[in-house]
């Protein structure tokens, strides 16, 4: 049996918004900020993943990465912010943060967390859908981080996401491939063996191939200009950035502004 038929996705939705996924991280929204609980995982990758977010935002806008502020005057915005884990460093490096969740508890866990260390973030119970319908103005930066292997329409997703990017601005993915590996490590590693991640938290049918997610934003409008897997060494239980895409990867995506279409 081949990997495609395998791990087939299931149909497309008219939303992106998946009820049973929202229910899921709403369940367990108080342990986001605990670096030992269900949300071990992104604790231990989070930084270099901000790294990278930050190094390629800085290139892409001519920004000094080693700046006190290097985003400052930039407007971004965080879609599936769960409790703030991106939302806060992104704020802390001096961008307008906008962030956003469809689930209403893992807002509050973010905001009781982001006030008392005053960082005023623009925390919102919302979708990505709602915000474009509502006419909010486009963001210089949009970051889908671990949000696109739970919707339930990946192509709408990525065109109403690449839709409130502006001109000239960039968008960065993080998700999952759909790969048999991808189910070994992501799935059965994580949420059976090491039990990194509550059981279910993740529907290998849901996962993403590079291909699938460069395609549509290409029909979304958006020029990739950069990937990067990130993989886990057990044995010195560390992340790195790197070519291998199999599992975790991620992608950067610009729009292009009117002065590049009409060269």
């Amino acid at each position: 049996m081949q990997e495609a038929d395998a791990l087939t996705r299931p149909p497309a939705a008219k939303t992106t918004v998946d009820p049973a996924e929202v229910e899921k991280f709403a369940a367990i929204a108080e342990q986001w900020w605990d670096p030992f609980g269900k949300f071990k995982p992104l604790h231990k990758f989070n930084p270099i993943r901000l790294a990278y977010i930050r190094d390629g935002i800085c290139a892409h806008f001519g920004r000094d990465r080693r700046a006190k502020s290097p985003l400052e005057g930039l407007r971004l915005l965080d879609i599936g912010c769960g409790g703030g884990l991106v939302a806060e460093p992104m704020r802390r490096l001096g961008a307008e943060v906008v962030a956003i969740d469809a689930a209403e508890r893992n807002v509050k866990t973010a905001l009781a967390h982001a006030e008392p260390l005053g960082l005023d973030i623009d925390y919102r119970h919302t979708t990505a859908e709602d915000l474009l319908a509502a006419g909010e103005p486009p963001f210089d930066i949009v970051l889908n981080l671990e949000v696109v292997e739970h919707v339930a329409d990946v192509d709408l997703f990525l065109k109403t996401a690449s839709d409130l990017v502006k001109p000239g601005g960039i968008m960065v993915i993080a998700t999952i491939n759909r790969t048999l590996k991808a189910f070994a490590l992501a799935k059965v590693g994580a949420e059976y063996v090491l039990r990194w991640l509550p059981r279910g938290a993740h529907d290998p049918r849901k996962f993403v191939k590079p291909e699938e997610a460069k395609a549509a934003l290409s029909r979304a409008g958006m020029t990739v200009t950069a990937e990067a897997g990130v993989t886990y060494n057990p044995l010195m239980d560390i992340w790195r950035i790197g070519e291998d895409m199999s599992v975790n990867y991620m992608l950067t995506a610009v729009k292009p502004s009117p002065q590049t279409l009409s060269h």
